[in-house]
């Protein structure tokens, strides 16, 4: 399928995990793929088989948004689709966290949408384009000692909502995609330390551990994120907008007081 021929979108946070798959998935249906993120050495890996054009700079930042998108005008001449994909950090509980860390998990996952959408909403009007925020399950429910990220990703469903509210009479569509356990580098990070303080032995008995109660048991590719990226965002899902959905193999279905019945 070539959905994306003729379109352009942005990616931010495309170096690596699901970011860098979401890059691979719309260049492989046809779209010219700007790059965004401050570490210029993963987008330039990321972007050598997509000849993608790679931008560095920080979401969060107004200037390096409007900065980067005056070039990716100055390339390739419009803007029809934005990813929301960089995040991260805010772990630790409530009276772990200090405001050092408070603003850095709020600057990561919940200003780089915001700045980014705000900034390439013009453009994005322009071409009836549409806007996919990247969530998480941690979004819906709240596991432990990640204060700061769980309510970050909360919130990055409300800025969805209010998106789709304020421009869907605008021609723009706005979506949230809730991921569960992805096979990632950071992921695999998370995994490494739960060996440390378990009893496990390798990140693959630790991956198995927390989808042990998944319904379909196991975490989830970087791809099958992409996937679902690639049909919000395109011209098959023209009536889907303000949706959340997880990609998390059931794991948000299952009802937790009933597990021990469970077998």
């Amino acid at each position: 399928m070539k959905r994306f021929e003729g379109k352009v979108a942005i990616v931010t946070g495309a170096g690596t995990g699901i970011g860098a798959a979401v890059v691979k998935r719309l260049h492989s249906e046809g779209a010219k793929v700007a790059l965004l993120g401050r570490r210029i050495e993963p987008l330039e890996t990321a972007a050598k088989d997509c000849a993608g054009l790679v931008v560095q700079a920080d979401a969060a930042s107004e200037a390096d948004m409007t900065r980067a998108l005056a070039t990716i005008k100055d390339t390739y001449g419009r803007l029809d689709v934005l990813v929301c994909n960089a995040g991260g950090f805010g772990f630790g509980t409530l009276t772990e966290t200090t405001d050092e860390d408070w603003a850095l998990s709020v600057q990561a996952n919940l200003n780089t949408a915001m700045v980014a959408t705000r900034v390439c909403m013009p453009a994005l009007i322009a071409n009836r384009g549409n806007v996919l925020i990247m969530s998480s399950i941690a979004g819906l429910a709240a596991g432990p000692k990640a204060c700061g990220y769980i309510t970050m990703k909360h919130a990055l469903i409300g800025l969805a909502k209010s998106i789709t509210r304020d421009f869907g009479p605008k021609g723009v569509r706005c979506n949230t995609i809730c991921p569960g356990w992805v096979r990632t580098e950071m992921a695999d990070s998370e995994m490494e330390e739960l060996v440390k303080h378990t009893d496990l032995t390798t990140i693959e008995e630790a991956y198995a551990l927390v989808t042990k109660d998944v319904p379909l048991g196991r975490p989830a590719r970087s791809k099958d994120v992409a996937n679902a990226v690639a049909f919000l965002c395109s011209d098959e899902a023209a009536m889907i907008s303000g949706a959340t959905l997880t990609v998390d193999g059931g794991a948000t279905i299952v009802d937790v007081p009933t597990i021990a019945f469970s077998g």
